[in-house]
């Protein structure tokens, strides 16, 4: 991601979103902390099953996601989790590096088509660079 996406140094971890009842499975803290103002202890024992959330001194800034306040988002987390066993997502600015945060749809395309992103989802709209990859 810090490579193909944010063109920034490897070292620099990303943030998490976590189901907010699932947290204290993985950090040392089940505070909520909805806008990632909060840095929490990676537990020792999870630390190489999220190691792009994890600081080099072991912590996190974590965003908790709770159905009541963002239950889109919530669902999003949720399915990754079935797929996955994990109740998180690697979360960071949607810019590149040395760009303002993209504040529009416009902005969003035009950062999505600069980078090497995937995929892009913007409301109920997906699409992919792959061909055919427009949903």
């Amino acid at each position: 991601m810090n490579e193909k996406v944010k063109h920034r140094e490897a070292f620099r971890p990303f943030a998490p979103s976590c189901l907010v009842e699932r947290a204290s499975e993985f950090f040392a803290s089940g505070y909520p902390s909805a806008v990632m103002l909060l840095v929490f202890d990676v537990l020792a024992g999870k630390r190489s099953v999220v190691p792009a959330i994890t600081h080099v001194d072991g912590t996190a800034r974590v965003q908790t996601v709770s159905r009541d306040d963002n239950p889109l988002y919530w669902d999003m987390i949720s399915h990754f989790e079935k797929l996955t066993g994990v109740p998180m997502v690697m979360n960071t600015s949607f810019n590149d590096n040395n760009e303002p945060i993209v504040c529009t749809p416009e902005d969003a395309v035009s950062c999505f088509l600069k980078t090497d992103s995937d995929a892009i989802a913007l409301g109920s709209f997906w699409v992919d660079k792959t061909p055919g990859g427009a949903a």
